[in-house]
């Protein structure tokens, strides 16, 4: 199963000269991006790990790929996200975020239903890869 997150989602992966042409318009917009990568990519999981701190200052696009190139290195096994903020009030906002990595096996998602008073059911999403430790979950 596909985890389709972000823009893009469905589409096939970005080769590095689309994900190159995107932080350019990033940047062209003066938009901060950032690297952030996680081995568990519930839906409702918005918190993922920052590789650094986001690029408030860059202006090539050139660093973003280098930055990208040391987090998938570091980890091949994770999803790895584009985002960009925008900082025009003072606080950060996102206004783009792209999945630009993906661990070779993706499990996908269990659906658990649980009848509740009445004839009220309630349904649940639970990754399959969050049954192995942290760490373990896309080897």
């Amino acid at each position: 199963m596909r985890i389709t997150q972000g823009c893009f989602s469905f589409l096939p992966d970005l080769t590095d000269e689309q994900i190159t042409a995107q932080v350019e318009y990033c940047l062209r917009n003066d938009w901060a991006v950032g690297i952030e990568f996680t081995d568990d990519p519930h839906p409702r999981n918005t918190y993922w790990e920052m590789w650094g701190n986001p690029m408030f200052d860059l202006r090539d696009a050139k660093g973003v790929m280098i930055e990208l190139d040391e987090c998938r290195a570091a980890n091949p096994g994770h999803y790895i996200r584009l985002v960009a903020f925008h900082s025009e009030r003072g606080f950060e906002t996102v206004r783009m975020s792209f999945i630009v990595h993906r661990p070779p096996n993706e499990p996908g998602f269990r659906l658990s239903r649980q009848e509740v008073n009445g004839r009220s059911i309630r349904y649940t999403i639970e990754s399959y890869a969050v049954r192995e430790p942290e760490g373990q979950r896309y080897t």
